[in-house]
């Protein structure tokens, strides 16, 4: 099978491992960006994701690329932690998980386990440009740089906003989720007063500051905000759509007086060529597949950071899309594989998107009273689990090791997939 993939991010790589390693296809992966990107928030693998990760033999290089975050804790004004999360290996008693890795280095890691491979071939700062055809036989592309080619397969990992999407599948087919919810990323330098923690800073009217550890030497600022009111949300929302400069000065006004480490970090942001702002929307499609194109990941699914769950899905949906394609004849026609990869992935992802009604409020208290209800929440929490967590016993009755995540989804097992001694 000759496949073409968009996007050179997390799904992309990890279909093309799968597709080239494990069924002889022949895969070439497009990327709009000259090179790897190597800016990238936090994130994190769980559940069958990490089986996945384990049977393509990357999981010792993404443990030591770990981005040495010891652990979550929440913080007063003053910097002063009231709610630890400490994180300790094999549990899941903190919001801190062994897998944190950025995701920079983890598509880094994914591009060098398949970059070598004869089958795969990458071409950097290209797109396509317009889908020619999308019919019974083939799937007819023209590249950026002008070259027509034909396909048994096209495959859309170029994320949330996927631009092989919009040609191919009707607008109505694709619903974009408001969580009334606004973030912020960027890398700013460490000073000595940092430490190796997730802190998580909650202001007053639903401002939240978070600051993380690399393993690079610096730390990674998050500012995450709900617009109070109508007016408020339109102008974050044409925001997002503008430049740097206007989405800068939004954060200025709204977080300039938040507290904590607020002035620090804005003042960094000058010299982030990460920075990143974004409105956190969800994408729900009716149906992921069009004749031979389908969507991957952020393109299909993408569930937000509030699940945790983008990456794990990215590289889950990645194996049991090869792996339902593993199941075709020689010049089969796809599209059997695609419905069986829809009807296998598509309840887990369902309920992966499910997110409560009172969440991302909660974490985004706007009076003090709600706030001290929200620290006195943590506090609690955080004295828990720390119990449960030095309770071997205890931890595995309320079911808090992280062995009991692994199962999240069962990963169907592929015959063509089972000559491997790393099988999953």
């Amino acid at each position: 099978m000759n496949v073409l993939i968009s996007g050179a991010g997390i799904a992309g790589p990890a279909l093309g491992w799968f597709l080239a390693k494990k069924t002889g296809s022949r895969v070439t992966i497009v990327e709009k960006s000259d090179s790897l990107l190597a800016q990238g928030q936090n994130i994190d693998i769980q559940g069958s994701a990490r089986k996945v990760i384990e049977a393509m033999g990357l999981t010792d290089q993404i443990r030591r690329q770990n981005t040495t975050e010891k652990g979550t804790q929440f913080i007063d004004a003053k910097g002063k932690p009231f709610a630890p999360f400490p994180l300790k290996r094999g549990t899941s008693g903190s919001f801190t998980s062994e897998f944190e890795i950025l995701r920079g280095d983890l598509a880094s890691i994914l591009h060098k386990s398949t970059k070598d491979l004869p089958n795969v071939n990458y071409l950097f700062g290209t797109t396509i440009r317009q889908v020619v055809s999308n019919g019974k036989d083939k799937v007819e592309v023209e590249l950026s740089d002008g070259n027509v080619q034909e396909y048994d397969l096209l495959v859309a990992a170029d994320g949330q906003w996927s631009k092989v999407r919009k040609q191919c599948f009707p607008a109505e087919s694709v619903g974009v989720v408001d969580k009334g919810m606004c973030v912020a990323y960027w890398t700013t330098p460490r000073v000595p007063s940092d430490n190796d923690w997730w802190n998580v800073y909650i202001g007053l009217q639903s401002r939240v500051i978070t600051t993380r550890p690399d393993p690079y030497g610096t730390i990674r600022a998050m500012m995450s905000y709900m617009p109070n009111g109508d007016a408020e949300q339109q102008e974050w929302t044409n925001a997002s759509r503008s430049d740097k400069r206007t989405q800068v000065e939004v954060l200025r006004k709204v977080f300039g007086d938040a507290g904590w480490e607020s002035q620090r970090l804005l003042d960094s942001i000058d010299q982030a060529s990460d920075f990143y702002f974004q409105l956190i929307q969800q994408i729900k499609m009716t149906k992921w597949s069009n004749s031979r194109v389908v969507c991957l990941g952020d393109a299909a699914y993408a569930p937000t950071p509030l699940t945790g769950m983008g990456t794990s899905l990215a590289i889950t949906g990645a194996y049991v899309l090869a792996g339902e394609l593993s199941k075709l004849k020689d010049g089969e026609n796809p599209t059997k594989a695609l419905e069986a990869f829809e009807n296998a992935f598509r309840p887990f992802v369902e309920d992966t998107q499910k997110i409560p009604s009172f969440v991302p409020a909660i974490a985004h208290p706007g009076t003090a009273w709600k706030r001290w209800l929200l620290y006195a929440f943590v506090s609690s929490l955080s004295k828990t689990a720390a119990i449960v967590t030095a309770t071997p016993w205890l931890s595995k009755k309320l079911k808090v090791s992280d062995e009991t995540k692994d199962d999240d989804f069962p990963l169907p097992v592929y015959p063509s997939f089972e000559n491997n001694t790393n099988k999953p």
